[in-house]
C-alpha cells in the first residue's frame, strides 16, 4: 500500500504541474492560473479545458473510446504477422508487455490528470460564487462533481475487481483535493459509494439549472431547424450533450448502481433517462441515407452524453479504414459478432458499419467523415463528430437487466425495443435469466463496437469473453484487473 501512496504523489505532482502548464499556456486569454477564476469566463475556459483534456487520444479522444478496452473484448482481429499498433500482446493479456504499460500508463496519468483539473475548479468556485450569472455557478460546479466521478469509475472499471469479484479489494485513489497530498487506494466498495456521492450532488445541483431538462429543449442535427440545442444566447449552455448534462449524470448513475448491484436505483436513473423522451430513436432514413454527407452513422440523436472530438477524427478515420494496417475484422469475425448468417442478416449495423476494404479486411464506418468533403474538414457533416460516452441504449439494456428477475416480459421489452430500432424484428422469447444475459451480452456487444463499453460489461457479469471464432476465454480477475502502474519513473518526469 505505501508504494502505491508513493507513487500516487509523484502522479500528483506531476498532474498540478501539467495542470498548471495548461493553464499557462490557453491560447485565447494567457491566464495565469491564480488570475484564471477571478472571472465567470476563465471557469468556463478551465472546464472546457477538462474536457478537450479528456478528448485527446490517449483517454476518450481514441484509447478507451476503440481502443485498449475493445481489444481486451477481442473485437478485432489480430495476429503475430497483422498488429501494426502492437495490440496483440494486450489481446493475449499479457500486462508485463511495454506497449501495454505504455499504453495504461498514459491513460491513467490522462484519467488523473483530467481528475485535478475538475478538483481545482471546484476548489474555486464555492469562494467565487458571487461573480456568476445565470446557471453558470451550477452548470460549472455540478458538470466537475460529474466528470470527477465518472473519471473515477472508468479508472476502478479498468484497474479493480469488479464489486461482484471483490468489494472489499484496494482500488484506485479517489482524488477530491487539489493539492500534493497524498490521496490512498480506497476500496473498490468505497470508491463506488464516493462515485454516487459526488454524482448524486451533481444531479441535485444541476436539476433546476440544466436547460436540456426544460420543454423547449429539443435535441437534433445542427441543420435541423426544428432542434433547439444551439439556439441560446449563452454559448456556454449550447449543446449540453457535449457536456455531463442532467441527464447523463442519470446515465452515470445508473452504471454505477447496476455496478455494486443496486437494481432498483439503476433502473430509476435508468427510466428517468427514457422516460423524458429527450433523445429519439435515430430515423432509418438517416443510418442508411445514401449520400455520405446526409447519413448518421454515430447516431447522435441517441447520445445522452459524448465526448465532442472533431480533431482526433482524422485520426479515428485513418485507424479503421487503413485495411489491416489499422484495427480491423476478419469477414468471419464480423458475422461471428453480428450474427449475420443469422438473425443478425437483418441488423442494420452490420450493414452500416462494417463495410469489407479491397484487401478483404472489414472496416468500421462508425467514424467516417463525409468523404465528399476536404478529407480533414470533419464539420462537413449531418452532425458534430463525437466519441459516444451514454447512449439511449444503454439505459434500455440497464432498465433489462434490472427487470429481470421481477418481469422477464418487461426485461425483454426493453432489449427488444433496440433489437427493433436496429432493424431486427424477430423478437426474443427468452425463459431463463442465463440465456437473457446471453442474448443481452451479444446485442451490446453489436451497438457498443468501437465505443469501449463491452469489456466492462463482461467484467461486471464475470463472464467469459468470447473471441474470435467463437473461442472462449474465462473469466478471471487475472484479465479483468489491469495492475495498477509500479514505476514511479512511468508517470513521467
Amino acid at each position: 500500500m505505501r508504494k502505491y501512496s508513493i507513487l500516487l504523489l509523484a502522479l500528483v505532482l506531476l498532474t498540478l504541474a501539467s495542470c498548471k502548464k495548461w493553464l499557462n499556456l490557453t491560447p485565447e486569454s494567457q491566464v495565469a492560473a491564480q488570475d484564471l477564476f477571478k472571472t465567470q469566463e476563465g471557469f468556463e475556459e478551465a472546464l472546457n479545458g477538462v474536457y478537450t483534456r479528456c478528448g485527446q487520444g490517449d483517454i476518450y479522444g481514441q484509447e478507451l473510446t476503440c481502443g485498449l478496452p475493445d481489444v481486451l473484448a477481442q473485437d478485432y482481429s489480430l495476429s503475430t504477422i497483422n498488429d501494426p499498433l502492437s495490440y496483440l500482446q494486450s489481446a493475449d493479456f499479457n500486462y508485463t508487455d511495454a506497449n501495454f504499460l505504455n499504453r495504461e500508463n498514459n491513460l491513467w496519468s490522462g484519467l488523473y490528470n483530467a481528475v485535478v483539473n475538475c478538483n481545482l475548479i471546484l476548489a474555486n468556485v464555492d469562494q467565487q460564487k458571487s461573480i456568476f450569472t445565470g446557471n453558470d455557478y451550477a452548470l460549472i460546479k455540478g458538470e466537475a462533481l460529474a466528470l470527477r466521478a465518472y473519471l473515477h469509475f472508468d479508472a476502478l472499471r479498468l484497474f479493480a475487481p469488479s464489486y461482484a469479484s471483490n468489494s472489499s479489494a484496494p482500488a484506485i485513489p479517489y482524488v477530491t483535493t487539489y493539492s500534493n497530498k497524498v490521496t490512498s487506494l480506497s476500496t473498490v466498495s468505497t470508491v463506488v459509494k464516493d462515485v454516487i456521492a459526488d454524482l448524486l450532488q451533481a444531479k441535485a445541483i444541476l436539476a433546476p439549472a440544466d436547460s436540456i431538462r426544460n420543454a423547449d429543449y429539443i435535441v437534433g442535427y445542427p441543420s435541423d431547424p426544428a432542434q433547439t440545442e444551439t439556439s441560446s444566447s449563452d454559448l456556454f449552455e449550447q449543446n449540453r450533450r457535449h457536456r455531463m448534462n442532467y441527464f447523463a449524470v442519470c446515465g452515470e448513475l445508473a452504471r454505477a448502481y447496476l455496478f455494486e448491484g443496486d437494481y432498483p436505483d439503476a433502473l430509476s436513473n435508468a427510466l428517468e433517462v427514457i422516460n423524458a423522451k429527450k433523445f429519439p430513436w435515430t430515423n432509418q432514413a438517416d443510418f442508411l441515407n445514401a449520400t455520405p454527407a446526409l447519413q448518421d452513422l454515430i447516431l447522435y440523436k441517441e447520445l445522452v452524453f459524448g465526448w465532442y472530438i472533431p480533431w482526433q477524427t482524422p485520426s479515428l478515420q485513418s485507424l479503421f479504414q487503413s485495411g489491416t494496417g489499422g484495427l480491423f475484422l476478419l469477414p468471419a469475425d464480423a458475422q461471428f459478432i453480428y450474427e449475420a448468417n443469422g438473425v443478425g442478416g437483418e441488423d442494420l449495423r452490420y450493414k452500416e458499419w462494417m463495410q469489407v476494404s479491397v484487401s478483404g479486411a472489414v472496416q468500421l464506418m462508425k467514424y467516417r467523415m463525409n468523404p465528399s468533403v476536404t478529407p480533414n474538414d470533419p464539420t462537413a457533416n449531418i452532425c458534430p463528430q463525437m466519441a459516444p460516452a451514454i447512449r439511449l441504449s444503454e439505459m434500455y439494456y440497464i432498465a433489462a437487466e434490472c427487470s429481470f428477475d421481477q418481469s422477464p416480459s418487461t426485461a425483454l421489452g426493453y432489449l427488444n425495443t433496440v433489437r427493433a430500432q436496429r432493424g431486427i424484428g424477430n423478437p426474443l422469447t427468452d425463459s431463463t435469466k442465463t440465456q437473457f444475459l446471453t442474448d443481452l451480452l451479444k446485442d451490446a456487444r453489436k451497438e457498443f463496437f468501437g465505443e469501449g463499453q463491452i469489456f466492462y460489461m463482461y467484467k461486471r457479469l464475470n463472464t467469459s469473453i468470447v473471441g474470435s471464432s467463437g473461442i472462449i476465454i474465462p473469466p478471471s480477475d487475472s484479465i479483468f484487473v489491469l495492475p495498477l502502474p509500479i514505476n514511479e519513473t512511468e508517470f513521467g518526469g
